[in-house]
């Protein structure tokens, strides 16, 4: 992984990438289409990964995931460790089992919920005692439990025990934070042992381009599966993302594995991300912003509490092939929030989920037919974010 070209594939213990097309020599692009092999199946890259928090895509069964287009979903290990508890899922035959869901699944390694518990919880150089904000029993993580816990579960893809932190925090709490993240990822490693599940690790950081590096260096050369670049999509902003992305990928130009950028969910924020090397993304925010009655549609988005789509027959989006734009107009829709139906919420996700992942297969293809960097400006059109410089071109 030191060879000054990029290397075409990485074959791990329970990982396989293959790196289809690479960015161009002119360097216009650092996206690229990949092939992920896991155990429950393919994820062809760059991908959306729809959150599936407590072993369930809010609102939706299994097979309406799969419609929207999803080859993998996340879920949550702290959530799922508290209840219904992960040797629990382990007896009744794994999570793939017990959520009727047989593609890909990847857990987090719960790092992110234990530490923003704020007062609930306290951190130590060997894990982090919390208190359950189900119950307040108290609970302790290390890095061995986290692995113990994401085995019992069973997913496709662990995540290694790390100590997020927000973007903005003090320099001092991101150094010591990304130091504990070096040392537990070492742990991690170390105690996991399932054969059919891979691992990945986690790149943090903050903003700071000298943590950064020494954290992504640190991380990458580790025999992890797959990077994860962590601590970011928080409370910094698309300019201070995109520098810290300038940053890391080229240090991992010749790396061959997967890159995961955690908790990313917009289609204008994924698309600059992929744009700028990152392959691998999860957010709650497609199926959070739906049940809010926040629509995604090319160029933007309906807000369907508007009393102005009351009377409106048109579809959401008249070219989407969802279970809502095939069959429902806007002002059903528009009367199922109003209502308080159960359905609303369903019909909208399905729509966003459909969204996000029919705009991550047009990246994809363009990518693929090497018009990624002629394309841009259509897609960041659909995506609905434009510069006024580049809006300013697209009306002349």
């Amino acid at each position: 992984m030191t060879a000054d070209a990029p290397a075409s594939s990485f074959r791990g213990r329970a990982a396989r990438y293959d790196i289809l097309v690479p960015p161009p020599p002119d360097g216009s692009t650092h996206g690229r289409v990949g092939r992920l092999e896991l155990h429950h199946g393919v994820v062809e890259t760059p991908q959306f990964m729809p959150v599936g928090t407590n072993a369930t895509v809010k609102a939706l069964d299994p097979d309406e995931i799969a419609a929207t287009g999803a080859t993998i979903v996340l879920a949550n290990t702290y959530h799922l460790y508290l209840r219904p508890g992960h040797e629990r899922i382990r007896r009744v035959g794994g999570l793939h089992r017990f959520m009727a869901w047989n593609r890909p699944i990847l857990t987090d390694s719960g790092g992110f919920q234990v530490v923003s518990l704020g007062d609930l919880r306290v951190v130590d150089e060997d894990g982090v005692t919390f208190r359950s904000h189900l119950d307040g029993s108290v609970h302790r993580f290390t890095p061995e439990h986290a692995m113990a816990v994401q085995e019992a579960l069973g997913a496709d893809v662990a995540v290694a025990f790390d100590q997020p932190v927000t973007p903005l925090s003090p320099r001092p709490v991101v150094a010591d934070a990304t130091a504990r993240t070096h040392s537990w990822a070492e742990r991690s490693l170390a105690a996991h042992g399932r054969a059919d599940q891979a691992l990945f690790g986690v790149i943090q950081g903050g903003l700071d381009p000298e943590l950064r590096t020494e954290s992504t260096r640190c991380i990458a050369g580790l025999p992890f599966d797959g990077l994860n670049i962590g601590g970011l999509a928080g409370d910094e902003t698309p300019e201070q993302r995109n520098a810290t992305l300038d940053l890391v990928v080229p240090l991992l130009a010749a790396d061959p594995r997967p890159r995961y950028l955690m908790g990313l969910g917009s289609p204008a924020d994924l698309l600059e991300a992929v744009h700028r090397g990152v392959d691998l993304f999860d957010s709650v925010l497609p199926a959070r912003v739906a049940r809010n009655a926040s629509l995604w549609v090319p160029g933007g988005k309906l807000n369907l509490r508007n009393a102005r789509f009351l009377d409106d027959p048109d579809p959401v989006q008249a070219d989407c092939p969802c279970p809502l734009c095939r069959r429902f107009s806007r002002a059903y829709l528009a009367h199922l929030f109003r209502a308080g139906e159960l359905l609303a919420y369903r019909l909208a996700t399905c729509h966003n989920l459909r969204f996000t992942l029919d705009f991550m297969a047009r990246i994809r293809t363009a990518l693929g037919a090497g018009t990624f960097s002629t394309d841009l400006l259509e897609l960041r059109e659909r995506a609905g974010r434009l510069s006024r410089g580049e809006a300013a071109d697209k009306s002349a």
